[in-house]
């Protein structure tokens, strides 16, 4: 009874891997409008893509969350060619999260201050649903969230180890319930 039990266990990890790494999330629609666009650091083409967004006129915010504490402004401002004025008026530094849970919380706590009730999530296409699930957690259901996934091309063991993260993830999220 036990090996059935653990190979049907087995079975069920196996195929929500597979599912995991086929399934990828994609970018969203570019006409998706929303109040406001969220990037989560820890990849690359994610800043970009946010800046890209804000400049595209489809929000009229950004938040860049889990920024470095040594990042000054004006260096990121430079680095992704940021106008003073575009930095003044519709970009905020985030330097509170660390990680995607309390990326999630920065969030929250940005999201209130701003009064936003749309909003344009981007990260990693395997980073997003861990992402999504934490910001579903900590955001009031009243604020929409738009999925915008930046394509990558992920090893195995990044694949191996977000799938991992996600399981916990969901596992904590039914443990606070």
């Amino acid at each position: 009874m036990f090996r059935r039990i653990l190979s049907f266990v087995f079975l069920v990890w196996v195929i929500g891997f597979l599912w995991f790494v086929v399934a990828l999330p994609r970018p969203a629609a570019e006409a998706a409008q929303t109040d406001a666009v969220i990037v989560l650091t820890g990849g690359p083409g994610r800043i970009a893509r946010g800046l890209d967004i804000l400049a595209g006129g489809q929000a009229d915010k950004l938040l860049v969350s889990g920024v470095d504490p040594e990042v000054r402004p004006q260096e990121f401002a430079a680095q992704f060619r940021v106008s003073p004025r575009m930095m003044a008026c519709c970009v905020t530094l985030g330097f509170a999260a660390v990680d995607t849970r309390s990326n999630a919380a920065e969030t929250a706590k940005w999201v209130a201050q701003n009064e936003v009730r749309s909003l344009r999530l981007v990260t990693t296409d395997w980073h997003m649903r861990r992402a999504a699930g934490e910001l579903d957690r900590t955001l009031p259901a009243t604020v929409t969230v738009v999925r915008d996934a930046v394509p990558s091309q992920p090893n195995m063991g990044t694949l191996f180890l977000e799938y991992h993260k996600l399981i916990a993830s969901r596992a904590a999220g039914l443990a606070d319930l």
